[in-house]
């Protein structure tokens, strides 16, 4: 990504637009976390009800921080989490009070992953912000894993950030950091 292109990127971010970009295994569709009605511009395109809640996803620990509740973690479980990161794994974390309602959907919990793409590692360092991070796909459809497909479903509705997918086959694997569940994945 250009300096040029980078200070673009933070200029749409910051006025609200939603994103579409490579993750590690599908198009996914990211906005600013603390915008409300970015948030719900995003929810609307892919007919997601706010309940289900939206992963945040962030190139460095020290990003997300502040959305954990990190008193809530033990000194094992916190370690567990960080030695995944950066990388394919997504942890439901106990959320903090900064942490808005219309992430986590009203959850005491929140969905956060640090990842190792390096799309995404460039969109959140120009931003300087953490991502929404969903499937760019309407809800109840098949994940989206290629370019044409992702134009056809949202047009000009979003800005559309050039990258490759990480080859990974399935999206994230989701554990509950509280217990080792696996929410979703294997």
């Amino acid at each position: 990504m250009l300096a040029t292109e980078s200070k673009q990127l933070g200029a749409l971010f910051h006025q609200g637009q939603v994103f579409a970009y490579p993750t590690e295994a599908v198009f996914g569709l990211g906005c600013d976390p603390l915008n409300e009605q970015a948030v719900n511009r995003l929810l609307e395109l892919k007919q997601r009800p706010v309940e289900k809640g939206l992963i945040l996803v962030a190139d460095t620990w020290e990003r997300v921080a502040d959305y954990v509740d990190i008193q809530q973690l033990s000194e094992s479980q916190l370690k567990d989490v960080l030695a995944t990161w950066p990388g394919f794994i997504t942890w439901l974390l106990p959320r903090s009070d900064k942490a808005p309602e219309w992430i986590t959907g009203g959850s005491p919990l929140i969905a956060i992953r640090v990842s190792a793409h390096p799309v995404v590692q460039a969109i959140c360092a120009s931003v300087q912000s953490t991502l929404v991070s969903t499937s760019a796909n309407l809800t109840g459809q098949d994940a989206i894993k290629n370019r044409q497909q992702l134009e056809q479903v949202f047009q000009d509705k979003v800005v559309y950030i050039d990258g490759e997918l990480g080859g990974a086959e399935k999206p994230s694997q989701i554990r509950n950091a509280l217990d080792g569940q696996i929410i979703r994945g294997n």
